[in-house]
């Protein structure tokens, strides 16, 4: 089992749709919401190293999603070893204009 922290910025504007997107999801528990800062914590519980990056891909999918990164990472028993950070999440570029303003100060 892989247990994740995550942290998940949006605009202020959308942060109660994106809590109740991220609740939605499978394996995911929405832990502190703050509306006036766009920002929610979330935990993701994943089977694998590979169950637990696909669910952060699905996260950052989301709609309204700036920002979407794994802060901690907890796993037990998994025997899939991984020597990098893979591909799809080490080459990402962040397009400062999705960015709110509030972030940026």
């Amino acid at each position: 089992m892989n247990i994740s922290g995550i942290l998940v910025v949006t605009a202020a504007e959308h942060t109660a749709n994106v809590s109740k997107q991220l609740q939605d999801l499978a394996g995911i528990d929405v832990h502190y919401v703050d509306n006036a800062m766009g920002r929610i914590v979330i935990t993701q519980e994943a089977a694998s190293i590979s169950a637990e990056i696909d669910g952060l891909k699905r996260i950052r999918a989301l709609p309204h999603i700036v920002l979407a990164e794994m802060s901690c990472h907890y796993f037990e028993e998994d025997r899939e070893l991984l020597d990098a950070i893979p591909a799809e999440l080490d080459d990402e570029v962040l397009e400062s204009d999705s960015v709110p303003g509030c972030l940026n100060e």
